[in-house]
């Protein structure tokens, strides 16, 4: 039986047996995991706080063979008011979905791990639009996992100039002239493009720092959504958990 000491992020918390959980876990360098905590529906029980939806913590883990059980757990972080406000545990909830689709076991996941918890801490930290957080979030994931647009160039004939489109089927932008065989081709403004290429470029800290017109919010929405769905093969929407 080996010992494992990691952080990680609570996606799904399952009530197993009288008073036991199987919990998913999303690790930075064992990816996501599944996991048994027994006892840790207990009132009383050391788990109890460490293996509810959304905890980050650290995490002690026994392996038997490809099977995780927890041993015990320290809170680092609840995310408190998104347990107290219905709309950031909706898309809360969202954003986890997304996540737990993209994930496997025995993945590098620290870049989509500090990605989850710094959406996370927007959500419950801050007072910005949670549709604003989502869309960022989507287009950041999906440059993480090897989506990332042409955000440089036309993706046709590489002309920098006159940049209109966003284009689903060739993954980024696309010019004037370009965007004329592109029936699926998104306009996007001159402020819209460049939030783009800020979403892909800054700091993963600093990603929601900026802001955006409403007509420009709406096009990055539809870009963000439309791709995500695109490339994930999945059309996601919110779900009220009430």
């Amino acid at each position: 039986m080996k010992q494992i000491k990691l952080n990680g992020v609570i996606l799904v918390e399952n009530n197993m047996g009288d008073f036991d959980k199987m919990l998913t876990i999303l690790t930075p360098n064992l990816g996501k995991i599944g996991c048994s905590a027994r006892g840790a529906r207990r009132p009383k029980s050391l788990l109890l706080s460490g293996t509810q939806f959304l905890c980050f913590g650290e995490y002690m883990l026994y392996k038997s063979g490809n099977h995780y059980s927890l041993n015990s757990c320290e809170v680092i972080e609840m995310f408190y008011n998104i347990r107290t406000d219905l709309d950031k545990l909706t898309y809360a909830g969202y954003i986890t979905k997304i996540i737990n689709d993209v994930t496997t076991e025995n993945q590098n996941s620290y870049q989509t791990l500090k990605l989850f918890l710094n959406t996370l801490f927007a959500i419950s930290e801050t007072d910005k639009n949670l549709d604003f957080i989502t869309m960022v979030f989507k287009l950041r994931l999906l440059k993480i996992i090897g989506f990332s647009p042409n955000i440089y160039q036309c993706t046709t004939c590489k002309t920098k100039q006159e940049i209109t489109h966003f284009s689903m089927k060739d993954n980024g932008f696309k010019c004037k002239n370009c965007a004329k065989q592109d029936t699926g081709a998104i306009a996007v403004s001159e402020a819209t493009q460049n939030a783009i290429k800020y979403i892909m470029i800054a700091d993963s800290k600093k990603i929601f720092s900026f802001q955006l017109s409403e007509k420009c919010q709406k096009e990055l929405e539809l870009v963000a959504t439309i791709y995500l769905n695109e490339k994930l093969e999945k059309e996601y929407k919110l779900e009220k958990f009430f």
